[in-house]
């Protein structure tokens, strides 16, 4: 028997049982969107604690040998980035979220406040997406009657009234995605030997950096090979001149 068949007449307990429970565990487009977009700014974080610790740890490295400071600035970079992650993130998710409620309350007092017009608005959209005058007029008056205002800010903006992005969520995940990116160069650079932690960091950031390109063109639909050449070749750079920089301002005495 198909999984999604009525198991039994219409109008019995059971009809419609198996497509019911198909339609109440199968995940929507949006949240499986929203939840790929969220993994994706995950991995860019990781991507940015990955490179900007790793370059921060290589260059006074390139100028030293000692530990003390390497783990000082360091740890320097990991909180600070951490931080700045943190705050850019909630500075543009509340402009985004204050935004998005102000187009609520604006659609909300429109249909107190001109609820034919807004009836009428309404029906154009869904004449404009291709429905017949009548089936257009019949989806917006029963949208309306079920709920105005989810029905509106969904046809016209692209809106839902319950899927506002909270900045503190994502402020912290910013902060928890750039930590764990930077807790690779911090290992790679303190607990191998002087002599090899410059090409090891080296060498594991780049591998890191690899992967973490790959997943997050994966996430996107875009190619992975592009991605992680993009983001290796851009890590290696930034590695290369903060250990030149490093190294030349340690031969010259300045640190």
């Amino acid at each position: 028997m198909d999984p999604y068949e009525p198991a039994g007449p219409a109008g019995t307990p059971d009809a419609g049982s198996g497509l019911n429970r198909h339609l109440d565990t199968e995940p929507h487009g949006n949240d499986i969107a929203h939840r790929l977009n969220w993994l994706r700014a995950g991995v860019l974080g990781a991507n940015d604690g990955i490179v900007s610790v790793a370059a921060i740890v290589v260059g006074v490295a390139g100028a030293t040998a000692d530990t003390g400071p390497i783990l000082a600035a360091g740890v320097a970079g990991v909180v600070g980035g951490a931080v700045s992650m943190a705050l850019g993130e909630y500075v543009s998710v509340s402009s985004q979220s204050d935004s998005q409620r102000a187009l609520i309350d604006k659609e909300r007092r429109e249909l107190a406040e001109e609820p034919e017009e807004e009836l009428a608005e309404l029906t154009s959209i869904y004449q404009a997406k291709g429905l017949t005058p009548e089936t257009a007029a019949k989806v917006a008056e029963e949208l309306t009657a079920h709920d105005a205002l989810a029905a509106h800010l969904s046809a016209e903006l692209n809106i839902d009234e319950t899927d506002i992005v909270s900045p503190w969520h994502a402020a912290f995940a910013s902060a928890i995605a750039f930590t764990i990116g930077a807790v690779l160069p911090m290992l790679a650079i303190l607990l191998p030997p002087p002599e090899i932690r410059v090409p090891l960091t080296f060498a594991a950031v780049l591998v890191a950096l690899a992967l973490t390109g790959a997943l997050g063109a994966w996430i996107g639909g875009g190619s992975r090979t592009k991605a992680a050449v993009r983001v290796v070749v851009g890590g290696a750079l930034a590695l290369a001149a903060t250990f030149i920089i490093g190294n030349l301002l340690g031969a010259s005495g300045v640190v």
